[in-house]
């Protein structure tokens, strides 16, 4: 039978966020009018006019759900098929200050979340003695349990052109940005984060942050920030730490971001650089650059870790005047610290396609390709950790596979239903999943639900 994890807890989870309505006073909720209404941007609509109500004097909430399906059709590390579920539901509110307090230019996000199920790519696609890389189902990960993964004060001066946003929330918010709409996670979210996340921690962790934005044009800004690098903030039983203890440094990166529009249609170019102040380990010499898999010896230590990042987002077409359909093409890069991080660079490219047909104006369609490029420093790391413990058969549990690298592909058609509400079937295809030529091609049956009450 297939392992569904959308069980009895997050059905209890559900209708407790959804009950905050009533916690937050909002009784009018569940007799809403215009709720399941298609053109509403709310399953539960506007609240018999309470919510553009309190929109309007500058209070803004919801309760967002993405759910992941993802079953293995065939190959992967393990070929007996079933079926994963995961979810996470975030509930948020967002203050406009300036309505509220009078505040110039200033505003307030809160938003907790709610992860839970389990990820076809741990043991059915990925060789557990390894890991893997991409994930099938991105919206798995960080830990299975509730956290904390907004709360910022951002104020802006100069008639905007200087922004400031201070509080707890993560890199991937500001720095290196990218949607979300596919479902294998090589394409899905910031990509540094996802590359060296050991230290740069992406939805839904947040931890004590700084970032500072400065528009330089209307269409070009710098921005830098500052942001706690606290390993224990990834801990279950963290989801609402908000002491520094196990602080051991700081990410400080940095970026240019430019949004153009080339005959009339939107853009925006990504490129970055970060810094850890943080000691990292190397991957595979000991203090006297001998293996240390063979050695015995501690892995040595370096002082700060670093990497650089590229994106490009641009709409090529658009369909007559109606800017909101047309082909979009994107990619991203990363390179990292060769000496400390198992990934020393990644590639991605895609298209997307918006409203492919008149009678389906708002789906979408979108194709992507990933390749993931493992140190050929860790691959010599196992090479000489099978070598110390005498074990060279790829069948002998002891053994530890090297990793090279892995290829990823999705295709997905977003069926559009309501506005509140979008399902995007897909189809994955993993060569050589976490790097491991032992581990056969995986393809993937996926779905995305993407709702917003």
């Amino acid at each position: 039978m297939p392992d569904f994890s959308f069980s009895r807890d997050s059905a209890i989870s559900a209708l407790c966020l959804i009950g905050g309505c009533t916690t937050l006073g909002l009784v009018t909720c569940a007799q809403a009018a215009p709720a399941f209404d298609s053109e509403s941007p709310y399953m539960l609509g506007d609240w018999n006019g309470t919510r553009t109500e309190l929109s309007e004097k500058g209070y803004d909430f919801k309760l967002d759900y993405t759910g992941e399906m993802g079953s293995n059709l065939h190959g992967g590390y393990d070929h007996d098929r079933t079926a994963r579920y995961s979810d996470q539901f975030g509930l948020g509110t967002h203050l406009d200050l300036q309505k509220i307090l009078g505040w110039d230019d200033a505003e307030f996000q809160l938003t907790i979340t709610k992860r839970s199920g389990n990820n076809i790519s741990n043991d059915r696609i990925n060789d557990p003695r390894v890991g893997g890389f991409t994930s099938a189902q991105e919206v798995w990960g960080r830990g299975q349990t509730t956290r904390l993964t907004q709360m910022w004060y951002q104020q802006k001066f100069f008639d905007q052109k200087l922004d400031i946003k201070v509080g707890r929330f993560g890199e991937g918010e500001d720095f290196n940005s990218f949607p979300c709409d596919f479902q294998n996670l090589a394409f899905c979210g910031s990509q540094v984060g996802n590359w060296v996340g050991g230290i740069w921690y992406n939805w839904p962790v947040s931890q004590w942050a700084l970032r500072v934005k400065y528009h330089l044009t209307p269409e070009l800004y710098a921005q830098v920030g500052a942001y706690e690098q606290n390993p224990s903030n990834l801990d279950r039983g963290n989801g609402f730490k908000l002491s520094g203890s196990g602080t051991q440094g700081a990410v400080l990166p940095v970026e240019l971001v430019w949004t153009p529009k080339l005959n009339g249609l939107p853009g925006e170019y990504r490129a970055g650089y970060y810094y850890s102040s943080a000691k990292a380990s190397d991957v595979y010499k000991d203090q006297n650059g001998q293996p240390a898999a063979l050695s015995g010896e501690a892995y040595r230590s370096a002082s700060s870790k670093h990497g650089v990042w590229f994106g490009a987002q641009q709409q090529v077409t658009s369909i007559a005047s109606d800017h909101s359909r047309g082909l979009s093409v994107f990619a991203n890069a990363t390179m990292h610290d060769k000496k400390t991080n198992a990934i020393d660079n990644y590639v991605q490219a895609g298209v997307v396609y918006k409203g492919p047909f008149d009678a389906r104006a708002k789906d979408d369609i979108g194709f992507a390709l990933a390749r993931v490029h493992v140190n050929p420093a860790l691959r010599k790391n196992a090479e000489a950790s099978n070598q110390a413990h005498a074990v060279y058969d790829y069948d002998d549990p002891s053994f530890l596979p090297p990793q090279d690298t892995e290829y990823s592909a999705e295709l997905y058609y977003g069926v559009h239903l309501a506005n509140w509400l979008t399902v995007r079937p897909n189809l994955q295809y993993i060569r050589h999943p976490g790097g491991v030529d032992k581990v056969d091609d995986a393809l993937i049956a996926g779905i995305k639900i993407q709702s917003s009450f």
